[in-house]
């Protein structure tokens, strides 16, 4: 299921093998998040909002992959798409999120081709390239498949 967001695009939507757009942000502890910083690692980046129940189901999953997989290469970053970033503070406290998490806004949705619903994820290889965009929700077993997949590399 995909919740719609009131992002409108323009955008051209990312094609497996595109450069991953830059992305500098602040996560929610003021560390700087830099996706350059990520190279080397293979990066599932999120997008996800507090209020999306689609996005809260899969968030249990991302956790246990980061867990399971951070040793081996794998990269959580979630990118929160709420207005404010109290519930998302008190979401990521709640749930235990063991990755960095930061605050989305309508230029980083522009930058990875218009994020029109929720959740919207993006794999991105070791180089800085997409290999995949996930629309709405996935089950924990395609994630896994691919973000070993692209370990093995």
């Amino acid at each position: 299921m995909v919740l719609a967001l009131t992002v409108a695009s323009a955008a051209r939507p990312l094609q497996a093998g595109d450069p991953a757009p830059a992305l500098a942000l602040r996560d929610l502890d003021g560390h700087a998040l830099d996706l350059a910083g990520y190279r080397g690692k293979v990066v599932l980046l999120d997008f996800w909002a507090t209020w999306c129940v689609p996005c809260r189901e899969e968030i249990p999953h991302l956790i246990a992959l980061q867990r399971r997989y951070g040793s081996r290469g794998l990269a959580i970053i979630g990118i929160s798409m709420d207005d404010e970033e109290a519930p998302v503070r008190e979401f990521r406290r709640k749930y235990g999120m063991n990755y960095p998490v930061a605050m989305g806004n309508v230029e980083v949705a522009e930058r990875y081709g218009g994020i029109l619903g929720l959740p919207v994820a993006f794999l991105i290889d070791r180089d800085g390239r997409i290999v995949r965009r996930y629309d709405g929700q996935q089950a924990a077993a395609t994630f896994e498949k691919d973000i070993t997949g692209r370990l093995a590399r």
